[in-house]
Parts: C-alpha cells; sequence; structure tokens
C-alpha cells in the first residue's frame, strides 16, 4: 500500500504529466487500486457543506490530458477505454460500507476545472448543465493516467462548500477548508473501513 497526502495540482504550475506522476509511480510500483479523495463545490442546492460523494463519472474540462505526447507503449493503450472510469465493484463496497457506519453517501458526476479562481454563477449553471453534481480542481486528470495503467478507481468528494450562485453567501477559501476540517471524521471512517476491506483489491 502506498499512501499519498497532498497531490500536484495543474494550477500550481505542472503541467499534466507531473501532475500525475505520484499515479504513474504508484502503478509501476505495482499499486491495482487507487482511492482518491478530494473537496468539491457542490452544483446542487441538496448538497450541503459536509456531504459524501462518491463520484461515478467526471467531466475533464481543465484542457489538459496526461496521455498527450509519445508515453512508453507499456505504461498502456495510446487510446484507454474510460466507459467504467470509476470501479463499480468499489462504488458498490462504498456504499455498502458507508451504510454500514450510518455515513450518508451519495453518488454524482464531478466537473474537473482548471483553477484556481472558484468558478462564476454562470460556469456553475454550465458546469450543472452539462451533468455535473460537484466541481473540484483535480481527480480527473489522475483518473485518466491510473485507467490507461490499468488501475481500478474509486474517488470520494467532500462537499465543502456549495458553489456560486447554489448558495447566497460569496466563497471564502477559509470558511471552505474549515468546513472540509469539519467533516473530515466521517471520511476518515470511511476511508479506514475501505482500506480494511478485503474485497477493496
Amino acid at each position: 500500500m502506498l499512501y499519498q497526502r497532498g497531490r500536484l495540482h495543474s494550477y500550481q504550475g505542472y503541467s499534466a504529466h507531473e501532475a500525475v506522476f505520484p499515479v504513474r509511480l504508484a502503478a509501476l510500483l505495482g499499486a491495482r487500486v487507487l482511492v482518491l479523495t478530494n473537496a468539491a463545490g457542490g452544483l446542487r442546492p441538496d448538497f450541503a457543506a459536509g456531504a459524501l460523494l462518491a463520484i461515478r463519472d467526471q467531466l475533464n474540462l481543465t484542457g489538459l490530458n496526461p496521455l498527450r505526447g509519445q508515453l512508453p507503449p507499456e505504461w498502456g493503450p495510446r487510446f484507454p477505454d474510460m466507459s467504467q472510469a470509476f470501479d463499480p465493484r468499489l462504488l458498490a463496497l462504498a456504499a455498502s460500507l458507508a451504510a454500514e457506519l450510518g455515513i450518508p453517501l451519495s453518488e454524482g458526476i464531478y466537473a474537473g476545472v482548471a483553477g484556481p479562481s472558484y468558478e462564476t454563477p454562470a460556469e456553475v449553471r454550465m458546469l450543472a448543465a452539462l451533468g455535473g453534481d460537484v466541481t473540484g480542481m483535480s481527480t480527473v486528470l489522475e483518473v485518466i493516467a491510473a485507467r490507461q495503467m490499468g488501475m481500478r478507481c474509486l474517488a470520494l468528494s467532500l462537499v465543502a462548500n456549495a458553489a456560486a450562485g447554489v448558495g447566497a453567501a460569496a466563497i471564502d477559501h477559509g470558511q471552505v477548508l474549515a468546513a472540509g476540517r469539519a467533516a473530515a471524521a466521517s471520511l476518515t471512517r470511511l476511508l479506514s473501513a475501505l482500506l480494511d476491506h478485503p474485497d477493496l483489491l
């Protein structure tokens, strides 16, 4: 098991290839399952800060892709299938464990954007119209790289705020961080149960 705290974001100036380096390293070291977490903005009025969501699909709206260029052929297919970017068995396991623990867990679509500015109300309406349930500035590139390299993926989003125009208040980054810390206990419990479960692999 390889544990990584934090990640590399494209908005920090990293290229798509640099942002997914830890995922590719894990795959090359033999990891077959990737479990990701992120903080996200809720695009639906019923997603209050602190809600947990298992991602069942994603929209890559970053304008980036870690598969561009000439990659080593042993890393995987040039055009990998993304029809099941998030593993159905892992999604079912997460739902089952969340129910056992009494932790509400929704499923939805993650709209990945480049950032680092928060979205405008017009952009939020666009993301919701495209089918997004939550939005954030990570995850999508990592999942693409992981799927190319044959890894099964599970990603959990902690809704840290209502996106612009969904809630009445302006978005304050400090409040977003505070909401994430307040809801972290439930996510930690669910992650612990997942990592201890023999069906994870």
